[in-house]
């Protein structure tokens, strides 16, 4: 059996909910009660409802959301299904604890998707259709940015010069501080894109750490970067 988790599409639609976002990201409710927010690339997460129903103005971004409503729904399906065959395949890849099993990884999964597709069809405004490395957003135009589950992961198509692209087009409108989140690719080790990324923040002025966090499905990816973006421009 391999040691990498193949995804055998470009992507995969997958989705956090919000509580995931939260430990993920080490957050807290209070954190997420101050605005804007930027969850890019969204996907299927839960997180823009849950924080928009806080009273906080979220807005996520993926190229997907020019698809329908059912256009979604059956990618969020066919994407979940996709995931979870390997997961259970190589399940001795990962850790459940968090889930409570294996099949609890899979509830998390669909509880996103659903919550995600509910606020999408009653409030699409907050749904923009757009691709890394280029936003239509403001300088600063957030406080605070969320980045999951594209960057660093998908190190094996998307090449060093996305990445940094990518990153400093994220810092760019982020007035407040940048959060990335895994460190580690698909081969469930660090990426080596890290590094050149941190590096060409640094060379532009932002501060840049590595956080540990709480979370952990995958052993290898327990540490975020946090970018401090004030003061650009």
């Amino acid at each position: 059996m391999s040691d990498r988790f193949e995804v055998d599409r470009e992507f995969l639609f997958l989705g956090r909910t919000f509580e995931e976002y939260l430990d993920l990201f080490e957050l807290t409710v209070d954190d997420v009660t101050d605005g804007p927010i930027l969850d890019c690339p969204g996907g299927p997460s839960s997180f823009t409802a849950l924080a928009s129903a806080l009273g906080t103005e979220t807005t996520a971004v993926d190229p997907m959301y020019d698809r329908s409503l059912d256009e979604l729904e059956a990618e969020c399906s066919e994407s979940i299904e996709r995931n979870m065959a390997q997961v259970r395949e190589k399940r001795d890849l990962f850790e459940f604890d968090y889930y409570g099993g294996v099949e609890g990884r899979g509830r998390f999964l669909r509880a996103a998707a659903e919550r995600f597709l509910s606020d999408y069809e009653r409030n699409p405004d907050r749904y923009v259709s757009a691709s890394l490395p280029s936003l239509p957003f403001a300088d600063d135009a957030f406080a605070l940015t969320l980045s999951a589950n594209l960057l660093f992961l998908y190190d094996d198509r998307l090449d060093e010069a996305f990445h940094v692209d990518a990153a400093r087009e994220l810092a760019r409108v982020t007035g407040g501080e940048l959060r990335v989140f895994p460190l580690a690719s698909l081969a469930l080790e660090r990426s080596g894109l890290v590094d050149p990324v941190a590096d060409a923040l640094r060379e532009d002025g932002h501060g840049v750490e590595f956080v540990p966090v709480d979370y952990d499905l995958r052993p290898t990816a327990e540490e975020m970067l946090v970018v401090d973006c004030e003061g650009n421009g």
